[in-house]
């Protein structure tokens, strides 16, 4: 990891345990606003258009694209980008969470000439962040089976 990162990603950070396929998972579509922590240390903001157990696919537009794979290319395999990303979720109605969680920019995907999808793999999470994005994702597996 880049300097930047492996200072924040060190500290109570919990690997996730098991290393599942990104599109084996369910994903949550959702829209949550993703703080993004490149190798330099710079934040970029955008927002996930779904989620998983395993990661996430943030949208963002051209610019931030080159920002974070300057090449504007899914990486190759096992030449994924490090990063750190800090987001919230709802844990019941009336209280979030903040979830930080190392991870790798593992896929991008143009989808138009100005939205860009870039996939995120989870490696670890930060005290319980797992445990909450577990909560969550069953959670809205169990509304959509009831509702």
């Amino acid at each position: 990891m880049g300097h930047a990162v492996s200072v924040l990603a060190t500290s109570n950070m919990k690997p996730v345990s098991i290393k599942p396929s990104l599109r084996k998972q369910q994903r949550i579509d959702t829209l949550l606003n993703i703080k993004v922590t490149d190798r330099r240390g710079k934040v970029f903001l955008c927002e996930a258009v779904n989620v998983s157990r395993a990661g996430m696919m943030i949208s963002c537009d051209p610019a931030l694209a080159k920002q974070l794979l300057p090449d504007v290319r899914s990486p190759a395999p096992g030449q994924s980008v490090e990063a750190l990303v800090e987001f919230t979720l709802p844990v019941v109605a009336s209280q979030t969470v903040r979830i930080t969680a190392a991870c790798q920019i593992v896929h991008l995907r143009r989808i138009s000439r100005t939205e860009f999808h870039i996939g995120i793999r989870f490696d670890s999470f930060e005290d319980n962040g797992y445990d909450y994005l577990e909560q969550y994702i069953s959670r809205c597996f169990a509304e959509r089976a009831t509702g």
